[in-house]
């Protein structure tokens, strides 16, 4: 039962530490890259849907994406949801294409870019540490119940803690790598 617990924190955890990674693929460090539109949503026919599913995206040089929509009907949803994002780019329409050209990183924008990767870190060590809080409340009603011993507990504990560390530790390497990547000119 406490090995169930903790794989199943240790999944849980996976899971935290792979979103933020995805978080930090949508903010640009630089070169312009399709994963930036990957959280950005477009009204299609009265649903929120993902842009990935409405258009191709294209880099065409390191500051253009061209956005190409499967639907033309779709067009002008597009465009105001890139408009609408935070992403800081404004987009032109040409009629069957949308070209949204990035301009250049001024360091008062890396420094902006650094602030929303600390606080996507953050929101990913919190998430990881809500996993490690409901595994060992698990644990303790085990004890509770008398299901385990109080020294099987705490050697579960001991694990639990191993595990949420190794996983912010890779949250923060990640928001170390991603800071060197911005501050990079």
């Amino acid at each position: 039962m406490i090995n169930t617990i903790l794989n199943d924190a240790d999944a849980k955890m996976d899971k935290s530490v792979e979103a933020t990674r995805e978080e930090f693929a949508t903010i640009r460090a630089g070169r312009a890259n399709p994963a930036m539109f990957a959280k950005l949503t477009a009204d299609y026919y009265g649903t929120p849907t993902p842009l990935q599913q409405l258009a191709s995206f294209t880099s065409q040089d390191a500051r253009t994406i061209i956005v190409a929509p499967f639907d033309m009907g779709a067009l002008t949803a597009i465009e105001k949801s890139i408009r609408d994002s935070d992403l800081g780019v404004n987009p032109s329409n040409d009629g069957r294409a949308i070209r949204c050209v990035f301009p250049e990183l001024t360091e008062e924008r890396r420094k902006e870019y650094i602030k929303i990767a600390k606080t996507k870190a953050e929101d990913g060590r919190v998430s990881v540490r809500n996993v490690r809080r409901h595994a060992k409340q698990e644990l303790e009603r085990l004890e509770k119940d008398g299901e385990v011993g109080k020294d099987d507990v705490t050697g579960a504990e001991k694990k639990l803690d191993a595990t949420t560390k190794k996983h912010t530790d890779a949250i923060d390497e990640m928001l170390k790598n991603k800071e060197s990547e911005l501050l990079e000119v």
